[in-house]
């Protein structure tokens, strides 16, 4: 069985590919026994502390409380396993969702594979919505393996490592040996009678930009595939193994940064598109956090691992402090910002990447409550982007990069700023708008970005089970039930789209897919997840209290 590879993507003989062997390794790796484990101490309460201490983590010991109970308990119907063991009645529309989210699913060979973007027959051009997104399928995959479904996941999880061996060329440029593809699809020959997969890793993307985040989205899910069923075989095979490392070789690898944060072009995440986040954005840095101490739980204690888990306590505990400190804003801090002295010249000065004052923009000030705060967009030198991003504040509180303080602050910003965040429709993916001169500088005059539409303050139903996961952690399930309930009137009649445009999110975007998939499991995973909080353990993390630096006082040391 042959690949079918385009744009400049070739297949190298070095490398994992999809032959007849693949299908072979695939077959014993799915025939594989699960393993249920006893729960002892729980691998989240663990300290990094525990990597100096003890050198690094033994066999025994590196999955022990990773089973969750819930999962196992499989549907028969096609409606949320979790329904049985509650006797409320579910909403009208939970059933539609199912009916659409399967309708979505992608076979290969025989077996479930993943979920195409979306089944929008209404729309003339297909583009690449009818192809397999490694983040898009995230809340998918956490919907089935909340209903007790996770072959699928495992098949997902398995395939894209293979599609990762590939040999990754864009033009005569190589790409990096542990990049993850944004996306894929399953090509059918009906001459031949014989399927075959075809892998974008950037090279058809618009902007040509590689995805930073499937990397990340795919260690993230198989830690939540492995708490959920107790397979701790999966993640403990060779192929994982390698694939983990790959990825973090990318990531931790030495270079002239003297940040902790990772540098990424423009459109590398789920905002895709030119809209200044260049830099150092708080999506890529939350879940590169997030995938760090996921990996950290899955590595093994080999000579090849133990390199491996070194690194990443030393990065978690630098990326953990700078974040606290640079990213974060709140009342106080932004004062601190706004009396700012510039050019300082040496190793106490207080403004450390000489910010001008005068760059905060005017909507900030209103906009920042006495209570609340939040992680800003990026953090550069001699610059900050003060935009409100709702997945990487959200990640941060699920990977406990926020410390608890942070966390509530960023709730109760939420609930001050519930018309602006929130509206008619959750979420705004991010706050304020760029609008006029900024807009056609920042976008390139970009017509997909205009104001408060798609990422540029467009709002985004897929978010929705991020905010509830973010409610359910911070004990504020009240916030996700009225979010919830606002979604829930609009979503089933506008036909699941993809996003909302308007300041309040009132309208249906412009150029929005309907029955878009992650619209639809967003919502799933958000219903499932309220009704059994148990579920939030596949996406959370406790926080570690060695990481638990003091937060750097800027108003302290103005005065020294």
């Amino acid at each position: 069985m042959e690949l079918a590879v385009g744009g400049g993507m070739r297949r190298s003989a070095s490398h994992a590919s999809l032959s007849e062997s693949d299908d072979f390794e695939l077959t014993r790796l799915l025939s594989k026994p699960r393993i249920n484990v006893e729960r002892q101490r729980s691998f989240d309460d663990r300290s990094l502390s525990d990597v100096s201490h003890s050198g690094g983590y033994g066999r025994g010991g590196a999955f022990d409380g990773m089973y969750s109970p819930g999962g196992g308990l499989r549907s028969l119907v096609g409606t949320p396993a979790s329904s049985a063991l509650h006797s409320f009645e579910p909403h009208p529309i939970v059933g539609d969702a199912w009916e659409a989210l399967r309708r979505s699913l992608v076979f290969f060979r025989g077996q479930p594979l993943g979920t195409v973007a979306a089944v929008d027959h209404a729309s003339e051009e297909v583009l690449n919505y009818d192809q397999v997104f490694v983040r898009d399928f995230v809340p998918s995959a956490l919907a089935f393996l909340m209903n007790g479904e996770p072959d699928i996941v495992k098949n997902f999880l398995l395939k894209t490592l293979l599609l990762q061996g590939w040999e990754k060329k864009v033009d005569r440029f190589k790409l990096g040996e542990g990049a993850m593809p944004a996306s894929f699809k399953v090509m059918h020959d009906a001459k031949k009678g014989v399927e075959t997969l075809h892998a974008d890793f950037g090279e058809s993307a618009i902007g040509r930009v590689a995805p930073v985040d499937s990397g990340f989205w795919w260690i993230i899910l198989l830690r939540a595939y492995t708490k959920t069923t107790g397979d701790l075989t999966l993640a403990e095979t060779p192929e994982c193994q390698k694939g983990m490392r790959l990825i973090l070789s990318l990531c931790l690898s030495e270079g002239f940064d003297t940040f902790p944060t990772l540098l990424c072009a423009d459109g590398c995440c789920m905002i895709d598109r030119r809209m200044g986040v260049y830099g150092y954005p708080i999506e890529i840095q939350a879940l590169f956090f997030m995938a760090l101490r996921c990996a950290l739980q899955m590595l093994k204690h080999d000579n090849e691992g133990k390199e491996f888990v070194e690194k990443i306590a030393t990065r978690l505990h630098a990326l953990s402090y700078h974040m606290r400190s640079y990213f974060w804003l709140d009342f106080q801090q932004l004062n601190d910002i706004y009396r700012y002295k510039t050019e300082e010249y040496s190793h106490t000065a207080v403004n450390k990447f000489n910010v001008i004052p005068d760059s905060i923009p005017d909507w900030l000030f209103d906009f920042m409550p006495c209570q609340g705060g939040f992680f800003i967009g990026n953090v550069s030198p001699a610059r900050m982007d003060f935009r409100w991003f709702a997945l990487g504040n959200m990640i941060a509180i699920l990977s406990s990069l926020a410390t608890p303080e942070q966390s509530v602050a960023i709730m109760d910003l939420i609930e001050e700023r519930w018309e602006e965040l929130i509206g008619e429709m959750p979420l705004k993916i991010c706050y304020p708008a760029i609008e006029n001169h900024e807009w056609r500088i920042v976008t390139g005059c970009d017509p997909k970005n205009t104001r408060w539409s798609y990422h540029n303050g467009g709002s985004w139903p897929v978010l929705l089970w991020l905010l509830t996961a973010a409610c359910i952690k911070t004990g504020r399930p009240q916030i996700a039930r009225r979010a919830i309930d606002l979604a829930e009137r609009r979503l089933l009649k506008d036909g699941w789209p993809e996003y909302y445009d308007g300041k309040l999110g009132r309208y249906v975007g412009k150029q929005a897919r309907k029955f878009q998939t992650w619209s639809i499991a967003g919502y799933l995973v958000a219903k499932m997840m309220l009704e059994d909080p148990s579920h939030l353990g596949m996406i959370s993390l406790e926080e570690d209290k060695a990481m638990l630096k003091p937060v750097l006082k800027r108003s302290a040391s103005w005065t020294n």
